[in-house]
């Protein structure tokens, strides 16, 4: 049985770490969040410590070094984006393993200097990545591999998540926390393209404000067109009133089916990691360096042919 830390416990994602940490039959030792709202902890592991303070937090878990029995082996973060980097050295150099939700962090300078820490700590850390996980995205992965034709996949991206207006008020709706809805929603889609077609080769930005963009991938296997928002008022007519997401990718036209199948990724992931088998900093790589081109990128539009149809009444 292990023994892990959560930081961010309060989080939405937060939940499906504490069932993973559950499921595998290992110890959730303490949590930390600066609010409070954390009573789903009494439904999957009510004897763990809880501290809103960083300071009180991270000088418990040192104490908890004292003993062989009790000392930490990972560190769980579900924190805001904008905290990813802190809140992984802080549990490198507690001399934890940590497991980081996504995006790992933003920006590829920020990914080489965790690599400097886990050479100064001897840890290691791990991002979940969950759709490599999926048995659709598997199934598509090694059909893709198994076709002798060299021409590209032509393939269609569109996630639709509406949020709320309380969205812009939090954390995920400013910026510099988030780095944007590219980044906040959509950056482990841009890892399963990688994982499914290969290197990317260009990046091109259409369309982008603060609560939709859209642009064109290419890989080494496939075109894409890729089209995420926030904005409810993007729902298909099909779906609108029905329900608040729209999630549809195609490749040659057919659609892939995976809208199920979501609920135990995180736990496989746990099961994965634990078996040393998980997703480290350069398996993040190519999405960090993906996400970040994407927020840098200036508006360029090739050919109309690129264009997501969502998209082309924006631009």
């Amino acid at each position: 049985m292990k023994n892990f830390a959560l930081i961010g416990a309060s989080g939405y994602i937060a939940p499906r770490h504490m069932k993973a940490i559950k499921e595998t039959e290992n110890h959730l030792s303490v949590c930390f969040d600066i609010n409070d709202s954390v009573g789903i902890i009494d439904s999957i592991s009510p004897q763990s410590e809880m501290f809103t303070e960083f300071e009180r937090f991270y000088d418990f878990a040192h104490t908890l070094k004292r003993d062989a029995n009790t000392q930490l082996d990972y560190v769980s973060v579900c924190s805001p984006n904008y905290l990813h980097h802190s809140h992984i050295t802080a549990g490198l150099r507690l001399g934890c393993d940590v497991i980081c939700e996504k995006p790992l962090v933003p920006t590829v300078e920020q990914l080489d200097d965790l690599a400097l820490v886990e050479k100064e700590t001897g840890r290691k850390v791990y991002n979940i990545l969950q759709l490599r996980h999926h048995q659709a995205i598997l199934d598509l992965k090694e059909q893709v591999a198994k076709a002798s034709s060299d021409e590209k996949h032509e393939v269609e991206l569109t996630y639709i998540t509406s949020r709320g207006k309380w969205y812009m008020e939090s954390w995920k709706g400013d910026p510099r926390k988030s780095f944007g809805v590219a980044t906040n929603i959509g950056v482990h889609f841009f890892d399963m393209l990688h994982f499914i077609f290969g290197d990317l080769q260009r990046n091109d930005l259409h369309f982008m404000n603060e609560d939709k963009a859209s642009g064109y991938l290419e890989y080494e296997k496939a075109r894409v067109r890729w089209f995420l928002s926030i904005d409810a008022s993007d729902l298909p007519d099909s779906v609108k009133g029905k329900q608040p997401t729209f999630r549809s990718i195609t490749c040659d036209g057919n659609e892939l089916e995976f809208s199920g199948g979501f609920t135990d990724l995180h736990t496989v992931s746990y099961q994965e990691i634990l078996a040393g088998r998980g997703y480290g900093i350069e398996d993040a790589r190519h999405c960090v360096q993906t996400v970040e081109g994407i927020r840098k990128g200036k508006v360029h539009i090739e050919s109309e042919a690129e264009v997501h149809p969502f998209a082309k009444e924006l631009i």
